[in-house]
């Protein structure tokens, strides 16, 4: 059972930030939010996310998990204007989501959960670089990078004290550090790995929004993107593999 009222803002920033990466998914719920974790189709990328109960209007979920067609949704959204209210409702043995906002109802068929990827389990790996930095920052250096090449490293040189982002092409290349009055160092250690853009562009966008992003880095191991949405009352988390680097 669920049955809530939410800003659509807030719905929109959180379901864009799982279709950065899939198409559908398997959305939790409980009486705390509700959360989704899902890989990609190519096995690349992971999203988390949870939306905390205090990021509705009204909330209330028994716990449940139903298999939500992202595509869909986007699709509503088009038709929902800033600051408008979207209420919730799906009973227990629902098949069907009903939507309502402007006098419109949608009833949404959900897709069967066990035609759906299970969830992955998050790997677990040490990642001992970490920083801080402004989501429309790292979007940016993102998107500069993405006229040059398709892939961009991404990495910490403690000799010089920076955060770098750096991509080379046939002919071009380009490299974006950030110093110790743009960023915060949360662990400053050697750390670099190389990533594709192509990834990186979706997760922008959604990281764009972001006031902070966390990031962790190794050598040659996935990168994780840590942020909050939904005036802090959700929390969003991007893992994604790194490229090998031919010799």
């Amino acid at each position: 059972m669920l049955k809530a009222t939410i800003d659509a803002d807030i719905l929109k920033e959180a379901i864009d930030s799982v279709s950065a990466l899939v198409t559908e998914c398997r959305l939790h719920t409980d009486e705390n939010g509700l959360y989704v974790r899902a890989v990609d189709t190519a096995n690349v990328a992971m999203v988390s996310l949870l939306l905390k109960k205090e990021a509705f209007e009204s909330f209330s979920a028994t716990r449940n998990a139903i298999g939500l067609d992202i595509a869909k949704m986007k699709n509503i959204f088009g038709m929902i204007t800033k600051n408008d209210l979207l209420a919730f409702d799906l009973p227990d043995e629902g098949q069907k989501m009903q939507i309502s906002f402007q006098g419109y109802r949608y009833s949404l068929t959900l897709l069967d959960e066990n035609t759906i990827r299970k969830d992955p389990n998050p790997p677990t790996i040490e990642l001992p670089g970490k920083v801080a930095l402004s989501g429309n920052e790292m979007n940016s250096a993102i998107k500069a990078a993405a006229v040059v090449s398709d892939k961009i490293a991404l990495g910490i040189d403690p000799a010089t004290q920076t955060f770098y982002m750096a991509a080379e092409g046939d002919t071009d290349h380009i490299r974006r550090e950030f110093g110790k009055t743009e960023i915060n160092f949360i662990t400053m250690v050697e750390a670099r790995s190389l990533f594709s853009l192509d990834y990186l562009k979706d997760m922008g966008k959604v990281m764009s929004k972001a006031e902070e992003v966390e990031i962790h880095i190794g050598t040659d191991h996935p990168v994780k993107f840590s942020f909050n949405i939904a005036n802090g009352n959700g929390h969003v988390e991007y893992l994604l593999a790194p490229r090998i680097e031919a010799d």
